[in-house]
């Protein structure tokens, strides 16, 4: 049974169960099984030798998450081509691409946990009362070494933007 952590996160206040282990900086990033759409899975292997910011919204429905995923559009012209932008939601893929679109959103790449919540409980970030995934950063080398962690303890504040961008740029 896969590892639970509470008291360690919040939503409007009210506690909520985080499944999976505690990443930390120096970690093996742990694989991953993702739908790009419908049909196809990705995995860490996919983004190989590039350095990875992965960005987890619950949904991209969401006011915060919206803000957080353009956000991290915006600022992918300036970490280069080395750079993958992975944001992970529980979003179904079609509705990945509709915001997506709508939004303009054009060079983070949007993949979903939907089916299986693989990487919730590999990366400690599935909310086990929601099977949403919780609000986080993970900055990971082209070794696939974790080398920034930001677990939010309330699902509806931001990150720190800039602490994963510094973060991303010391690693290309």
């Amino acid at each position: 049974m896969a590892q639970e952590r509470t008291g360690v996160a919040t939503l409007k206040g009210n506690p909520i169960t985080l499944v999976g282990p505690e990443l930390k900086v120096g970690d093996q990033a742990p694989d991953f099984q993702l739908n790009k759409d419908l049909m196809t899975q990705v995995s860490l292997k996919d983004y190989e030798g590039k350095v990875k910011l992965i960005s987890v919204v619950p949904s991209l429905d969401t006011g915060v998450c919206d803000q957080q995923t353009r956000r991290f559009n915006e600022e992918a012209a300036n970490l280069g081509d080395n750079v993958a932008i992975l944001t992970v939601s529980a979003d179904l893929p079609f509705a990945q691409a509709r915001w997506c679109g709508a939004a303009g959103v054009d060079k983070v790449v949007t993949l979903s946990d939907y089916k299986t919540n693989d990487f919730g409980k590999a990366y400690g970030v599935l909310i086990k009362e929601l099977a949403l995934d919780m609000r986080s950063i993970f900055v990971v080398d082209q070794n696939n070494v974790v080398q920034y962690v930001e677990y939010l303890s309330e699902m509806t504040e931001h990150p720190n933007y800039e602490a994963a961008i510094d973060a991303t740029k010391k690693l290309v």
